[in-house]
């Protein structure tokens, strides 16, 4: 395939979102250039252009490969995104969030690379006043993986102001699915989304579910969630670069369905797919979790043309369920 529209380097690219943004990009005729330090990504994943092995936070390492692929733009997906991890080993998470952004982003102004997109979260809103969230929501984080998503975007509007490099943030809500056509999933160690949760205590590759928390004041006690299709949220990435390189891209984007289902509509849903039983057990709450994000991507639409297409419950966890099922490549969990 021609790559005709430049090069892009991918920060994370190896990893579940990121692949998937690659495929999207090769699609749309960039070059996607992964840069990877292979803690949580995997190397079969990163298909759709060079692999880069190295740590966010290594400016050495980093200035060589802008030196070998001079990257118009960077989609910078590499960090830490474990709520609960964060909470107890808060230290890593602004080693590597922070400390590797602000590495990434000062090489960028080294080597004269003038456009990012990142990585955000619904998690720097916390818990927010009022349902749906917006992007003037107040951003109140409740646990240390939002606030450090949070200063990123912060120094990220000040190298804006500073050095024109500019910006735009995407804050999803909870990324969900797999890959239409099989060529990728979503493969963690440890797996703490509840889908793959779920679809992994069917087929017993998991043990029971828990369900943390029944007691949330929603409309049946459990956690609600926005699940927004992978395949999707890689959609938007392209258009949010395009965005960019038109000069017409805001600081940030909402992206979400705009519906929210609860724990236990996720695990109703996976049975319906696979027409099995989900064993679960209820557990307390765990720290930091909000009862319930739901999204207003309202202006992602309006600005950058962003139009989700898998919105519906059954076909998220449907495409999640294939890739479960079909094996995964060598190498993976």
């Amino acid at each position: 395939m021609a790559h005709s529209r430049g090069t892009v380097l991918v920060t994370g690219g190896a990893g579940y979102i990121g692949s998937h943004t690659c495929k999207a990009l090769s699609k749309a005729r960039y070059l996607p250039v992964v840069y990877d330090n292979l803690l949580r990504g995997h190397e079969w994943a990163a298909k759709w252009g060079p692999l880069e092995k190295g740590d966010i936070r290594d400016r050495a390492r980093l200035g060589d490969v802008f030196v070998q692929y001079k990257p118009a733009a960077v989609l910078h997906l590499a960090g830490l995104a474990y709520v609960g991890e964060s909470v107890s080993d808060p230290g890593s998470y602004y080693e590597t969030n922070v400390g590797g952004s602000l590495a990434l982003v000062e090489t960028m102004r080294e080597y004269e690379c003038m456009r990012i997109v990142f990585s955000s979260t619904c998690a720097t809103y916390g818990t927010p006043d009022k349902l749906p969230i917006d992007e003037a929501t107040p951003q109140k984080p409740i646990n240390p993986y939002g606030a450090s998503k949070l200063m990123v975007e912060r120094i990220l509007g000040d190298f804006q102001r500073a050095h024109g490099i500019r910006c735009t943030a995407l804050r999803y809500f909870n990324a969900a699915g797999a890959d239409l056509d099989g060529d990728l999933g979503e493969t963690h160690d440890p797996e703490t989304h509840l889908i793959p949760l779920v679809l992994g205590a069917v087929s017993g590759r998991y043990p029971a579910v828990s369900i943390f928390g029944n007691d949330y004041g929603t409309r049946d006690g459990t956690c609600v969630r926005d699940y927004v299709h992978v395949t999707d949220l890689a959609a938007a990435h392209v258009l949010a670069l395009r965005a960019l390189e038109q000069g017409t891209a805001r600081t940030a984007y909402n992206l979400g369905i705009g519906l929210g289902f609860s724990v236990r509509e996720v695990i109703a849903a996976a049975e319906r797919v696979t027409g099995r039983k989900v064993p679960y057990s209820v557990s307390p709450r765990r720290c930091g979790d909000p009862a319930a994000l739901i999204s207003n991507a309202t202006r992602a639409g309006e600005e950058l043309g962003w139009r989700p297409e898998i919105t519906h419950l059954d076909d998220i966890v449907r495409s999640a369920w294939v890739w479960h099922e079909r094996g995964r490549p060598t190498g993976a969990l």
